[in-house]
């Protein structure tokens, strides 16, 4: 939402065609993995050892993995939105996301989101996935917030709807001026 994703199925098209790798098989041992890898119970290097470093490749993994980071860019769109609602000092600003342990801090530090949200409830420390209800129920326990004064973002109608199940306000983003105008139908103002 603030940034591209992390390591969702165009970044890692963008690294298999860059790095000449078999699609097909990088995605069997990649399914096989995701879930462990943004669960936090495996380390980067075990899922590249597994996925990509499993045989000799005429690249390093330190150059995989700038590559796999450098994928990570702000939306210029969404990102001042995030900020000007910190910056209103009226919200508490958390997130709820799916990523791996070394990415989700290579993100929160490349980009400041340490300076906008309070919380972070990602996958990798808490052992939960989207749209798994327990993540989002775990993030209200965490924040002592009932579901209805909670607005959950993200633009995938799965995540949306299981945030709606547990009771959330839940935006589908689609772009920012469309965002903005849900916000104000909530009364959600920078």
């Amino acid at each position: 939402m603030l940034l591209t994703n992390a390591w969702d199925r165009e970044q890692r098209d963008k690294a298999l065609a860059h790095f000449a790798l078999d699609p097909v098989e990088f995605a069997d041992r990649h399914d096989m993995l995701v879930s462990s890898f943004e669960r936090g119970k495996i380390t980067l290097e075990e899922y590249l050892h597994s996925t990509v470093f499993y045989r000799p490749r005429p690249f390093s993994q330190p150059a995989f993995t700038e590559y796999m980071f450098s994928l990570s860019l702000p939306q210029p769109d969404t990102l001042p939105i995030a900020q000007a609602l910190k910056n209103s000092g009226k919200y508490l600003m958390a997130t709820i996301n799916n990523e791996s342990r070394e990415l989700n801090r290579f993100r929160i530090q490349t980009y400041g989101l340490d300076r906008i949200f309070d919380l972070f409830v990602s996958s990798c420390f808490v052992g939960l996935r989207k749209p798994e209800a327990g993540i989002y129920r775990l993030a209200l326990e965490i924040t002592q917030r009932t579901p209805g004064v909670c607005c959950f973002v993200d633009d995938r109608p799965l995540n949306v709807d299981a945030a709606a199940r547990v009771g959330m306000h839940a935006i589908r983003m689609e772009n920012a001026a469309q965002l903005r105008s849900e916000f104000e139908k909530l009364g959600v103002v920078e």
